[in-house]
């Protein structure tokens, strides 16, 4: 590793300083949690890394629910990085102190709330902590039982919280860490902004000591070159070289679009011992390196065999205090012939934070928000027009704050007076999954970029952080005990394959039974008692073949850049107690309390 004296500059470019850039030990195309993470240990481990994103900033606007594993590992980080380097040579916080990524997540003597990662780290607020604790489960089960509307409400106990990190409680089974309830609650954005920081922190470091070769750098507004035959260039043995540009991103007719950055120069990577591409749901580089992920099929024990695993989503945020609680619902609804389906909300929040409501509403399988079906409009209007569209969002709307006021137990016309800062999104969850991990000699795929399952309770961010970059700590401890190269790789990607299949597995009765899947065996057999419904039972699915929808897409990430902000008042006031009674059982409201919610 690096030779922590002042060294010389090496420049490989006459207008950029490029010290560090050339043949790194590692490279991360793509700089969510999982790269970010991946780096982390790669330096802690004593490796040179290189990371590269086109998006700039961390804006991921979502809530994740971590597990507890996750604040050991960032402890060990801190451990690994001064026991290597010493204090000397590691990130500093505004004032002087060590930057513990740990702490920063979360220590019992600050404290959560309305917080961002840059006024911890420089210590602009220093009785406060970048992480939320869940201090409130509640699992709501509304479905119908014996053709009757009925409820039961499940309340269970806070996870425990650590009060400091231990290693020795960092959890290998991934099925086992997915299973388990969450014990966090953070925005994606600033725990993706702390990682950041801590890395940037190191880079600048270095290069103001002078060193040739920094420990990191930092290519932000970069991306693998997409022209065909360059960008990515493999040698004779299979290991790719590979070249990055700038780019420069406009909203050009209401998309965003990236090209080269006029004037600027291809810089030249080099040939990584190790490259990990983790872009997202789709990276159009794996695809250029042949990978392609394949559906994933589930049998519900319905009579109909194994159907694609997908489920249709309405994504929101909203101000509205959710506060530290992870609250789920299940609930009946029929189609006009009577069939019953089940369906999902979900309302995330962050400790002490009223900016804060995230919530996700399943789309029942016969719904097709058409317009004309519904007599908004006449139904020789053109599919096109802005009068359809405007009755598709108008549909869209009114089941998003319909089943959004259900779980937070509001009334409809309440929460429309609500500002909406996101939402509401239409977007499907399709399981997938690619055959291997390994993408060239030195090269892997990982995060969602090599499969998702469902996300309900932050499986892919627990997945890629937790259980991916964990492969990459092996990766560099195999390394060090004198493993090839090709082994070291060979089980890292086996690993990678292991822990989204452990995901998937998880995941499945996500789409068809009710209980959540990070319950636990014994809360779940409590809730069959309870609702009287069977815990084998099944929901009436359709296969997303037959589904009508008009576009059903990931969520678009890039959205949080560009936000359409539905106007409101921010509600400070706790969520109202939940209600032991069915809401179909309950007096009805006066007519002028009933109206018909519409597009604000």
């Amino acid at each position: 590793m690096t030779d922590f004296n002042h060294g010389s500059h090496a420049r490989l470019g006459d207008d950029e300083d490029l010290r560090g850039v050339l043949n790194p030990d590692f490279l991360a195309l793509g700089l969510g949690g999982t790269n970010m993470m991946a780096m982390l240990w790669s330096v802690a481990m004593g490796q040179r890394t290189v990371g590269v994103e086109m998006r700039g900033e961390p804006s991921l606007g979502v809530h994740w629910n971590i597990r507890e594993d996750m604040f050991h590992q960032l402890g060990l980080v801190d451990q690994l990085m001064l026991d290597r380097y010493g204090e000397e040579w590691v990130p500093k916080r505004g004032d002087g102190s060590i930057f513990k990524l740990a702490d920063c997540f979360y220590h019992p003597d600050t404290i959560a709330g309305q917080i961002s990662a840059d006024e911890v780290i420089t210590c602009f607020e220093t009785r406060m902590h970048v992480g939320g604790t869940i201090d409130h489960i509640e699992f709501i089960d509304d479905r119908y039982r014996d053709g009757k509307p009925s409820r039961t409400i499940t309340r269970t106990p806070p996870v425990p919280r650590p009060a400091v990190p231990d290693p020795s409680k960092i959890r290998t089974d991934m099925a086992e860490v997915l299973d388990g309830p969450s014990t966090f609650q953070t925005a994606a954005s600033e725990l993706l902004r702390m990682w950041r920081r801590y890395l940037e922190k190191i880079e600048e470091m270095d290069l103001a000591a002078g060193l040739a070769e920094p420990r990191v750098r930092m290519f932000l507004k970069h991306r693998v070159i997409p022209t065909e035959g360059d960008g990515f260039i493999p040698d004779r043995d299979g290991r790719m070289r590979i070249r990055i540009e700038s780019v420069q991103e406009m909203d050009y007719r209401g998309r965003f679009v990236r090209m080269r950055a006029p004037g600027t120069d291809i810089i030249d990577i080099g040939m990584p011992e190790l490259f990990v591409i983790a872009e997202g749901f789709f990276s159009s580089d794996a695809e250029r390196l042949g990978f392609h992920q394949h559906d994933v099929e589930v049998d519900h024990q319905d009579g109909r065999g194994p159907v694609v695993a997908q489920a249709d989503y309405l994504a929101g945020f909203c101000e509205v205090l959710v506060d530290g609680r992870l609250r789920r619902r299940i609930s009946s609804e029929f189609d006009k012939d009577g069939n019953e389906y089940w369906v999902r909300q979900i309302a995330v929040g962050h400790e002490d934070d009223p900016e804060v409501g995230w919530i996700l509403v399943q789309v029942p399988d016969f719904e097709t928000f058409d317009p004309i079906a519904e007599g908004l409009v006449p139904p020789d209007t053109d599919r096109t027009s802005p009068e359809y569209f405007a009755g598709y969002q108008q549909l869209l709307y009114q089941c998003f704050i319909t089943h959004a006021a259900a779980v937070l137990e509001m009334e409809p016309e309440e929460l429309a007076k609500i500002q909406m800062d996101y939402g509401p999104k239409l977007f499907s969850l399709i399981e997938r999954i690619g055959d291997d991990a390994r993408i060239a000699r030195n090269g892997l795929i990982a995060g969602d970029s090599f499969g998702n399952g469902h996300f309900l309770t932050s499986g892919g961010a627990n997945c890629g952080i937790i259980g991916h970059t964990a492969r990459i700590l092996r990766y560099w401890q195999d390394r060090a005990a004198g493993v090839s190269a090709e082994q070291a790789i060979q089980r890292a990607a086996a690993g990678i394959k292991e822990d989204t299949e452990a995901w998937l597995h998880v995941s499945a009765p996500e789409f068809s039974q009710a209980a959540p899947i990070n319950f636990g065996a014994e809360r779940i057999r409590q809730i069959s008692e309870q609702s009287g419904i069977k815990q084998e039972a099944r929901a009436t699915t359709v296969d997303a073949s037959r589904r009508f929808r008009h576009k059903l897409v990931t969520l678009d990430y890039s959205d949080w850049r560009r936000l359409f902000i539905r106007g409101g008042r921010l509600r400070t006031e706790p969520l109202p107690p939940l209600d032991p009674e069915h809401p179909a059982l309950r007096a009805p409201k006066p007519a002028h309390e009933t109206s018909r919610v519409t597009v604000g």
